[in-house]
């Protein structure tokens, strides 16, 4: 009996050096396209993530309620810039008007104070920098002076659309209150001048409350006044009553 002995043809070691080699390559360009995949989404987390701490100290110019900006963030609400990032998140001061938390921070609560390469932010007021990538990513604030030095102005008139002169015009009393950046309000008060008008200057941004008061009868007008970032907002009051 012959037996037939089948003869099976392998690798030799030059191929499987040149397979190896192959593989090497595939596995060195995916790694490179990983690597890119993930620089690029961790760029656009971090420059996500810088544009939502800007609306967290300034607030979302787009969000609107029945008509009127509903959103001045941090600034809107304590009247100051934050100290640092963590204020957005937790109220550390102790201040009545915050009304945070301003920003998502993860379960540890402050996650929103690191880029996505887990490296600090770097806050200075003006700007937030990221530096994790190697790179420098900035996100530039609104300016403090934008913020904070806003200016109210306005006539105040009569249902006559008359202007009070210099008989009536310490009858009427102009009040605004605004938060003073220290964790309470300040409450301006003033007369008009004798042409109705008047001026009230170092306003923070925010949905503030202002009042006239005819004092005689201490008959009061309440007024909501939006003040925007840089604006010289400019109002109108009138009294319900024709008095002078």
């Amino acid at each position: 009996m012959r037996l037939k002995v089948k003869k099976e043809n392998g690798f030799t070691l030059i191929e499987l050096v040149i397979l190896i080699i192959i593989m090497g390559i595939f596995v060195s360009v995916a790694s490179q396209r990983m690597s890119t995949t993930i620089d690029t989404a961790r760029f656009e987390q971090t420059r996500s993530e810088l544009r939502q701490l800007d609306y967290a100290i300034s607030g979302n110019p787009d969000l609107y309620t029945n008509g009127t900006r509903s959103d001045y963030g941090y600034v809107g609400d304590v009247g100051s810039l934050p100290p640092d990032l963590e204020a957005l998140y937790t109220n550390s001061g102790g201040f009545s008007s915050w009304d945070g938390p301003y920003i998502q921070s993860g379960s540890f609560g402050n996650e929103h104070t690191k880029d996505a390469w887990s490296v600090d932010y770097v806050y200075t007021g003006s700007l937030i920098r990221s530096t994790g990538s190697g790179t420098t990513i900035e996100k530039q604030l609104i300016s403090s002076a934008d913020l904070l030095n806003n200016s109210i102005s306005g006539f105040v008139v009569d249902a006559n659309n008359s202007s009070p002169g210099i008989v009536y015009k310490d009858s009427l009393l102009i009040s605004i209150t605004y938060p003073n950046g220290s964790g309470s309000y300040n409450t301006i008060t003033l007369n008009p001048r004798k042409d109705g008008s008047f001026s009230i200057s170092n306003i923070p941004i925010g949905n503030q409350t202002l009042s006239l008061i005819y004092i005689p009868e201490n008959d009061t007008v309440t007024y909501r006044v939006g003040v925007d970032p840089g604006s010289q907002a400019k109002l109108d009051l009138s009294l319900s009553s024709d008095l002078w």
